[in-house]
């Protein structure tokens, strides 16, 4: 059994206010988790319609992965100022950011416009997710945790039903640009009620931001996912540009490990790097990124590009995935109660697994069914993974580090899922920019070059002709590619919490 979560100290407890007011605040931060997650499925429904409408399916991955990663690097200095200036000011900074970029990729008219506008969304998504779920910790113990979660898991269940139904018909009966807009009303509302019932007390202190360190974490990743993303498609893999990007992406990681290891208060500490518990429960949440968003990103690219769906049930396919998660998440708070929280996320990663090999079986004579279900027993295996592995480093420290460990689990996820979704980006691209470049000689004379030939079936021509169905056969054969990655990073998510111990115990620090 777990070590439970040692009580909260006496700041904590005045940094977070009274405990009869839980109950508002928590609502609050579930309408927080509402934001994160109604937007993180809404969009992947609708992306066959912005490529239609904006152009540019090579660029799409890159609606994921700019999101995902302003969102991973800020991750870290917004869970070094929640420690230092305190949760309130920094929530309400992450909502009011999101909430502009949210307008700006409702008004994008191209899709260079619209991948820009993404970027200021996940700088205030970078603050949403992870102070919300440090708030959690804050107010709550582990026992009390495992009945919350089940709180918070049916706001996944609602936003997951609901954000791929609005996905899809705003998709086929108004506009896409109405996915950003349906942020905003919910967004001023979770704000509202932060601003009326949550009231916290925070020691004043002088501290130094370490601004060379949050530099050169968002230059080192944005380096590698450009090079990742564009591998293949802009550039050959052993081309100069590509050989230069990732030169300088190693170089820029390298000297952020050398500032933080002299920095007074680095953005990222290492010590996170070195306890077994955090670090087997930030690999997990590596690969739950990597895979949640790359089925998020062509599961619903199947349905329709493959299978000749709709946007609204390639909506209902994605739907059983985020309906299957918070299912599984509300379970898993009573199971780490009982058998710990590794064995209840090593469960978990056999399911995502099972589910992940599933998604490899489908081809162009599969229902949506199939899809679905396949889906569904991911979403399972990840509800079991998250929940546990984020309470078990939260359970690891107290109230003044607790945002730093949050922090740096969500900054594992983004990572996870910005890179994910560049690497299998870059196997469809590829996959795909290889067959459009030589198609047989029926097809050769109606087929554009690039990928963006992907149109064909996406909306483009009728299904019966020889150019659709070429199209359609690449794009199976691309996202068979992906879900193969897909399987094998499933299988490194059981061998990250073999590095997690039987037992969480609270960590000591010197001083």
């Amino acid at each position: 059994m777990d070590s439970p979560d040692a009580a909260s100290p006496p700041a904590a407890k005045s940094a977070v206010g009274l405990r009869s007011e839980r109950g508002p605040v928590l609502i609050a931060v579930m309408l927080c988790t509402g934001l994160v997650a109604l937007d993180s499925t809404i969009i992947a429904t609708a992306v066959p319609s912005v490529v239609r409408d904006l152009g540019g399916f090579s660029q799409f991955p890159w609606l994921f992965s700019v999101y995902l990663l302003t969102q991973a690097v800020t991750v870290p200095l917004y869970g070094k100022f929640a420690d230092v200036l305190g949760r309130r000011p920094v929530m309400f900074c992450g909502i009011a950011v999101f909430l502009a970029g949210s307008v700006l990729c409702g008004a994008a008219w191209s899709m260079p416009v619209l991948i820009a506008a993404r970027a200021v969304q996940g700088i205030g998504a970078g603050a949403v997710q992870p102070i919300s779920m440090t708030m959690i910790g804050d107010l709550y113990t582990v026992e009390e945790r495992a009945r919350v979660q089940g709180y918070v898991a049916g706001v996944w269940a609602v936003a997951s039903v609901v954000g791929p139904a609005l996905g899809g018909v705003f998709s086929e009966y108004l506009s896409w640009r109405w996915i950003f807009f349906v942020n905003l009303p919910l967004g001023a509302l979770a704000a509202w009620m932060l601003h009326r019932r949550f009231t916290e007390r925070v020691g004043r202190t002088r501290h130094r931001v370490d601004y060379p360190g949050a530099a050169l974490l968002t230059l080192g990743c944005t380096l590698l996912i450009l090079a990742l993303l564009e591998g293949g498609v802009a550039w050959s893999w052993t081309s100069a540009p590509s050989v230069a990007a990732f030169a300088a992406a190693v170089l820029l990681l390298g000297a952020f490990v050398v500032v933080e290891r002299r920095a007074t208060e680095p953005v990222l500490p290492l010590w996170v790097f070195t306890r077994r518990t955090l670090v087997g429960g930030n690999l997990a949440a590596l690969v739950i990124g990597a895979v949640v968003l790359g089925l998020s990103s062509f599961l619903p690219t199947f349905a329709q590009g493959v299978l000749g769906t709709g946007a609204l049930t390639a909506g209902f396919a994605l739907a059983a995935l985020t309906v299957g998660w918070p299912l599984a998440s509300s379970v898993s708070g009573r199971l780490y109660l009982r058998i710990g929280f590794r064995d209840t996320a090593l469960i978990g990663s056999g399911f995502a697994l099972t589910g992940a090999v599933l998604t490899t079986l489908l081809d162009p004579a599969s229902s949506i069914w199939s899809a679905a279900g396949a889906a569904f027993v991911l979403g399972i295996g990840l509800g079991l993974m998250s929940s546990p592995t984020v309470v078990a480093v939260q359970s690891t420290v107290g109230w003044e580090r607790r945002g730093v460990v949050t922090a740096t689990t969500m900054f594992s996820r983004s990572l996870g899922s910005a890179v994910g979704t560049a690497v299998f980006g870059a196997i469809a691209n590829a996959t795909l920019a290889s067959r459009f470049a030589n198609p047989p000689a029926d097809v050769a004379g109606h087929l554009p070059a690039s990928v963006d030939a992907t149109s064909e079936v996406l909306g483009g021509v009728p299904t019966e002709s020889a150019t659709a169905a070429y199209v359609r056969d690449s794009l199976a054969g691309a996202t068979h590619y992906v879900f193969l990655a897909i399987v094998g990073v499933a299988a490194l998510g059981v061998l990250a919490l073999g590095l997690m111990p039987r037992r969480t115990e609270q960590l000591t620090f010197p001083g």
